[in-house]
């Protein structure tokens, strides 16, 4: 006799031979089995159950709905022909050949020039023709409904097999790694919208507070765009008057009861100018994503944007998990306080600061647009002064390596301008101006931060007298440590 394709009778001889708790034991096992298994056969499409979508997976200290993995993902990117020259290096800088999947679409054909097409890059293709909305495009943006529509041009290029669509421009840079620790967290067969907006509060008043700027980047379920390539083309005659794609997107997807997850690793990077101050206060989160670096000064000095952009994305390759973490440690001695941005910056105080100010990033940059009441960011700053005891010795990446042996990574930062400011005298006069270097220690291991988690700790293990060189060390913090001395 058999049950839900099960052999009761081989069961049945089986328990016959227990007794006691073994027999109660043996029943319960049984009768879970018995139930997975109708739940399986009831159930013959592969669709996931609300009984199973329960089931979690635990790994690292986080739950996690499914293994998501880089395969699991579909790259959408809009771009231009016209613009391709310079931006298929930030293409090209995060794609992974063979491994990344997804289609950068071009208003026209790529000229000549481009082909045969590079392997280096996503494969592309045309967008569909817009005309039949002509009546309805009265957006202060021309391109907005081609470009909203790449999201369902990729869905219909890959409809199957698919966790999550991640939507992007062509000059989005983005860390894959951490994109998928982040996409990790969330149940794709929910309906998930997820992003972040603009650092700039103008923007976000501008447009919306409560809509992922596509620059940044932002991912949706499989479910959220299937119901979208089902319905996007009615809903863009809906808002014939929104100013661009995201706004349009975040209309649709409202209309569809969905409303944005933050993220805060994307970055639409709407400031101009010197970055560093921003990048060396990133929040305790995996940075997913950086925008408008032609808008920005380098990352790192006596660079351009995209030689500083290869060294920065060849640090990711080594660690991405810890890229930007902050870390905070103190000089007793020297009154001196350390922040670290690993992979990025080094900064010296001549002076002991909590990490509530450190966190507040230096105000290096300007808003994207000029002309708005304060507060100008979406994030709290700290002005910069000449006050020696506030303005920081700032020191930037020179290299990465990984220590005989393979448990270390080390990471050397060098001083790039002096300061040219006097020591701290209300902390004893103790200058910072003979550092030269400073090199920090990790373990090669990734760091798993964001909700609930605590920064890394870091000692100052050694200061060569000799040959200007400070050396920290990375390490997890012990229970109930307090970072300030």
């Amino acid at each position: 006799m058999s049950f839900c394709g099960v052999n009761l009778s081989s069961i049945k001889q089986h328990l016959t031979k227990l007794s006691g708790g073994d027999l109660c034991r043996a029943l319960a096992v049984a009768g879970l089995v018995l139930y997975a298994v109708c739940i399986l056969v009831s159930n013959p499409s592969g669709q996931s159950t609300a009984f199973f979508n329960s089931l979690i997976f635990r790994r690292q200290g986080r739950y996690l709905y499914t293994n998501t993995d880089t395969n699991d993902l579909v790259f959408g990117i809009a771009s231009s022909a016209s613009t391709w020259r310079t931006r298929r290096q930030y293409i090209e800088g995060w794609w992974q050949p063979n491994v990344t999947r997804g289609y950068v679409f071009f208003d026209v054909p790529p000229p000549k020039e481009y082909l045969p097409w590079s392997p280096f890059s996503p494969p592309y293709r045309v967008s569909e023709n817009i005309s039949r909305f002509k009546d309805f495009n009265k957006h202060a943006m021309p391109f907005a409904v081609r470009m909203v529509r790449v999201i369902k041009e990729t869905f219909l290029e890959v409809p199957k097999g698919v966790k999550w669509y991640v939507m992007a421009d062509d000059d989005t840079v983005l860390f894959i790694d951490n994109l998928v620790e982040i996409l990790s967290k969330y149940d794709h067969n929910e309906y998930y919208y997820i992003g972040c907006n603009s650092e700039a509060v103008g923007s976000n008043a501008d447009h919306s507070f409560r809509m992922a700027f596509g620059g940044a980047g932002y991912a949706l379920s499989y479910p959220l765009a299937k119901a979208l390539a089902r319905n996007l083309d009615d809903c863009i005659k809906r808002y014939p008057h929104l100013y661009g794609s995201d706004l349009i997107l975040q209309s649709c997807i409202s209309d569809l009861g969905v409303s944005l997850t933050l993220e805060p690793g994307f970055h639409q990077i709407d400031l101009h100018g010197d970055i560093s101050g921003f990048l060396s206060a990133h929040p305790q989160t995996p940075i997913i994503s950086l925008h408008h670096l032609d808008y920005t000064n380098p990352l790192y000095p006596a660079m351009n944007v995209f030689q500083s952009l290869k060294l920065f994305m060849n640090v990711s390759r080594v660690d991405s998990s810890r890229l930007l973490q902050q870390s905070i440690c103190y000089q007793k001695k020297n009154n001196w306080t350390f922040s670290i941005s690993w992979g990025y910056s080094a900064l010296i105080y001549e002076n002991i600061f909590p990490p509530s100010n450190l966190e507040r990033p230096l105000q290096t940059f300007v808003p994207w647009r000029n002309g708005y009441k304060p507060p100008a960011f979406m994030f709290n700053t700290r002005w910069v002064t000449k006050n020696p005891c506030e303005t920081p010795h700032f020191f930037f990446l020179d290299s990465v390596e990984q220590k005989p042996g393979g448990y270390e990574i080390v990471t050397n930062y060098g001083r790039k301008w002096d300061r040219r400011l006097p020591a701290c005298s209300s902390t004893g006069n103790h200058s910072a101006d003979w550092i030269s270097q400073i090199r920090v220690i990790s373990p090669a291991k990734r760091y798993v931060g964001g909700e609930g988690k605590r920064r890394e700790c870091c000692d100052i293990s050694r200061i060569y007298g000799g040959s200007n060189i400070t050396e920290i060390r990375l390490r997890s913090c012990m229970e109930d440590e307090i970072i300030i001395v």
